[in-house]
Formats: C-alpha cells, sequence, structure tokens
C-alpha cells in the first residue's frame, strides 16, 4: 500500500526555529509536533496590532504561560500599536484579507525575520498560517518578502544571508483538531477576533 506523504514538510537541516506566535490555542499543536519532529521552537511573541491593551495583555500572559510549561524560551516583542497603525494607514477600510491584513502580517514577520538574525537562527516561521481565517498565500508572501529584506541589509553578513522563511500551511496534518484539543485541556483563552480595531468588525 502507498504510504501517504506528510503534509508538513521539514527542511533538512532544520534543528532551531524562531516561531512568530499570534496566541497560544494557535501555537500548542505546531509547539507540540516540533518537539515530537526534532524542532527546537523559540517563540517569538510580536504583534503590535492587538486592541486594546488589556486584549493584547490577556494573550501575551497566555503565550507566555504555555511556553513556560514546556520550558522553552519565550521572548516578548515591543507593544507599539501606534507605529503598526502609522504602517497600515489608508487601508482602515480593506475588508479582512485585504491589503491591510498582508501589510500587518508583512510587519510582524519583518520583526521576526530580524529577530532570527540576532539570534542567529537561520530558520522562522509563523503561527499565523494555523489561521482559517487567513489567506496562506498573503503570509507566505508576507514571510518571503521579510526574509529578502532581511537578507539585503548586509549580504555580506552570514547571519542576514541566511535568514529563511519556512513557509507551512500549520491547519494540515491534523493539527487544526489537536489544536482545539489543547484548547481545551490547558483551558486557553480563546479570541473572538484576529486582534486589530478593524477585525472586531467583522465579530
Amino acid at each position: 500500500m502507498k504510504q501517504k506523504k506528510c503534509p508538513i514538510v521539514k527542511p533538512d537541516d532544520l534543528q532551531q526555529v524562531l516561531l512568530h506566535a499570534c496566541c497560544a490555542p494557535c501555537s500548542s499543536a505546531i509547539v507540540e509536533w516540533m518537539l515530537a519532529n526534532g524542532v527546537q521552537p523559540t517563540i517569538f511573541y510580536y504583534n503590535p496590532n492587538i486592541f486594546p491593551r488589556e486584549e493584547y495583555e490577556i494573550r501575551k500572559q497566555e503565550s507566555k504561560r504555555h511556553a513556560e510549561s514546556l520550558g522553552i524560551r519565550w521572548i516578548d516583542g515591543d507593544y507599539d500599536h501606534d507605529g503598526w497603525r502609522a504602517a497600515v494607514c489608508g487601508l482602515e477600510q480593506e475588508p479582512e484579507r485585504g491589503r491591510r491584513c498582508e501589510q500587518c502580517f508583512y510587519l510582524r514577520l519583518l520583526a521576526t525575520a530580524r529577530k532570527a538574525r540576532e539570534l542567529g537562527i537561520r530558520y522562522f516561521t509563523t503561527t499565523l498560517a494555523s489561521s482559517r481565517w487567513k489567506s496562506i498565500e498573503q503570509i507566505t508572501r508576507a514571510g518571503e518578502r521579510a526574509e529578502a529584506a532581511v537578507r539585503a541589509l548586509d549580504p555580506a553578513d552570514p547571519a542576514a544571508a541566511d535568514v529563511t522563511f519556512w513557509a507551512q500551511n500549520w491547519r494540515k496534518g491534523g493539527l487544526s483538531d489537536r489544536r482545539n484539543q489543547l484548547l481545551r485541556e490547558y483551558g486557553f483563552y480563546n479570541q473572538q477576533y484576529c486582534g486589530c480595531e478593524f477585525s472586531q468588525r467583522t465579530v
């Protein structure tokens, strides 16, 4: 009988990864898969899009709690919502999955790629690609743009030249179902909208 191909494709040389985490529920099954498959994740929580600040803090603390329960390194990115608003200025009326979302993905993944370079971690990826509400194509384009931008900073610097976006659809391989199981097991706070004030319009 023909063996089914695994939907999650891990680069051969991947041992460490900087995982941009949007929230604990979306991270949980991905981190579990990584640990079971010889990948050591470092979680980077960088989500200046989230509004209001109280919502941001709840999601941040849940992500930190999850990482600490597993003994995983967790890094807190800066919360600069005003800077995020400036970056998406003019795109406020875009629908979900429109240009504002892709710009938001790029902003967050660019920060992740820069952090990966700083830490000397070659690969970076994102839990954003686990959500059925988001466009995998937009996330992939944003990640590849972030990779290119960091590599262009200093082509002679090996740390910059090696930064690579691991484009992976994290909805596959049963991870969506496992996410829902872990959400209940951990008792995670489960947010009801993407994060920014504009996404609240669709709730």
